[in-house]
C-alpha cells in the first residue's frame, strides 16, 4: 500500500510539471510576435529616391509590392524578383 501511494504521489506530480511548462512556453511566443511589430505601411510614393535606387541596383528589375516604415525612420520592403521569387528587404 506504501508503494501506491508514493507512486501516485510522483504521477501526480510529474503532471503539474508538465502542465506548467507549456504555460511558459505560450507566454514566450507571445513576446516574439510583440517585439517584432513597430512598422506601419506607406505608400510607395514615400519610399525615398535613395532607397529605391539602391533595390534598383542590387536587384535590377525588382518591384516593390509593399512599404513599411518605423519610428527610425527604418524601411521594410515586400519585392518581387523577374523570376517570379519574392522577399522582404529591410534598410537600416
Amino acid at each position: 500500500m506504501k508503494k501506491l501511494f508514493i507512486t501516485a504521489v510522483f504521477a501526480l506530480g510529474s503532471l503539474t510539471t508538465f502542465a506548467q511548462e507549456g504555460a511558459t512556453e505560450a507566454q514566450e511566443t507571445a513576446t516574439e510576435a510583440v517585439a517584432q511589430d513597430g512598422f506601419s505601411e506607406i505608400t510607395l510614393e514615400e519610399v525615398p529616391q535613395a532607397v529605391i535606387s539602391m533595390i534598383e541596383t542590387n536587384y535590377p528589375g525588382a518591384t516593390i509590392s509593399k512599404a513599411q516604415k518605423n519610428e527610425q525612420n527604418h524601411y521594410k520592403l515586400d519585392v518581387s524578383l523577374e523570376d517570379g521569387t519574392t522577399g522582404t528587404l529591410i534598410d537600416y
